[in-house]
């Protein structure tokens, strides 16, 4: 990932969620430029713009309205232009269906969404700072499931 400017994208239709998110990522000691979509739709539509910066990391709610988070992870899988993009699935689902689902279909990493801010600001971090490149290519289902 870009050192110097990391574009991170939030898709949560919940505005509580999206403003904490926010804020914890501005108090983290990293460079970011964050977009946030309320909905899936939104967030597609934004991905396929034809001169769109590409974010560095996606992260996507699987409940929404209008279009779901596993649909568009299904989308970006298969849509040659967007299906290298890292996706982490940010959800407060810990169904085992959720996780395996979300495995299957090309998600690089699933967290559940941490019950304080505190827990948030330090998942969020701790994601930013992944070497992506090595945990994508090591893939599996112990480092699938993100745990703080």
């Amino acid at each position: 990932m870009n050192k110097s400017l990391l574009n991170i994208v939030l898709a949560d239709d919940d505005e509580d969620d999206r403003m904490l998110f926010s804020e914890a990522i501005e108090e983290i000691d990293i460079r970011t430029k964050l977009s946030l979509f309320s909905h899936g739709k939104e967030l597609m539509d934004y991905l396929n713009l034809p001169n769109v910066v590409l974010p560095n990391l996606i992260f996507l709610d699987l409940n929404m309205p209008i279009k779901c988070g596993m649909q568009c992870l299904k989308e970006i899988r298969s849509n040659e232009r967007l299906s290298h993009l890292c996706v982490a699935i940010y959800s407060t689902s810990s169904s085992d269906i959720d996780v395996e689902e979300t495995f299957l279909n090309g998600a690089n990493i699933y967290i559940n969404k941490p019950p304080s801010y505190i827990k948030l600001k330090e998942s969020i971090e701790k994601v930013l700072k992944l070497n992506w490149q090595y945990h994508t290519s090591n893939l599996n289902k112990e480092t699938f499931l993100f745990r703080i």
